[in-house]
């Protein structure tokens, strides 16, 4: 996936009222930023940081950036935009580039299932089960190497595992997919202490036959594209 402008580097200010944040250029102009993330962004948003911002000229928004990357030492780099996950994943699994999830002739996004929900990703060919790939951003990374999921209590999230699970008992396959949008990390983990309640749900939905996977991102202000699989460092 391509930023479809060119990025630029700006320095954080604030956040506030979850989807504004205000930067600073490198020219010096503060400008404000569209925030395309409603979860917490624990660790991504102290003021001062060095972020990637998205310009746009398009009439009908109100506000002319958004933030799209925040940039670590070392040169890493962590995508904050998870309405960039899908895109991401849509086109690995496209091109075949998730082997757990190759070979599949049909793939169909947004997929009525459950009780009034849609899943990600439906994908589907002959001889082969029918396959419901939920897919979740990974953000958040509160030790060297390890990141984690959820950064926040999220229902939505532990009702998407039961619904992946009514799906296995079904006799479907069902995936739970991690998209670890950070560069700087070596295994996933489950925030336990954050949601104990998702956690629980992601045990019972394992336990019930829904298959998890995650998967690592080459990231930089060019673009993000889905890179090899990561261990996933749960129970």
């Amino acid at each position: 996936m391509r930023f479809q402008t060119p990025l630029v580097p700006a320095r954080l200010l604030r956040r506030y009222k979850r989807f504004l944040a205000d930067a600073q250029l490198a020219d010096g102009r503060e400008v404000t930023a569209h925030v395309g993330n409603p979860g917490s962004m624990m660790g991504l948003a102290e003021p001062g940081a060095r972020i990637w911002l998205e310009a746009n000229d398009d009439p009908r928004k109100k506000l002319k950036y958004a933030w799209r990357l925040v940039e670590h030492e070392g040169g890493h780099f962590t995508g904050v935009d998870p309405g960039a996950a899908n895109r991401i994943v849509r086109e690995a699994l496209e091109a075949d580039a998730v082997p757990a999830l190759a070979g599949h002739e049909t793939l169909r996004a947004e997929v009525r299932y459950g009780e009034k929900s849609r899943i990600d990703f439906l994908l589907s060919g002959a001889g082969r089960p029918e396959t419901y790939v939920e897919v979740k951003s990974v953000t958040l990374s509160r030790a060297p190497g390890r990141a984690e999921f959820p950064d926040a209590v999220t229902a939505r999230g532990a009702k998407h595992l039961s619904e992946l699970a009514a799906m296995a008992a079904a006799g479907h396959r069902a995936v739970m997919l991690f998209l670890v949008q950070r560069t700087d990390a070596a295994e996933v983990g489950l925030a336990a202490d954050i949601d104990p309640a998702y956690a629980r749900a992601f045990a019972e939905a394992r336990a019930a036959g829904v298959e998890a996977l995650a998967l690592g991102t080459r990231i930089t202000p060019q673009g993000i594209t889905a890179a090899g699989p990561l261990p996933l460092a749960v129970p």
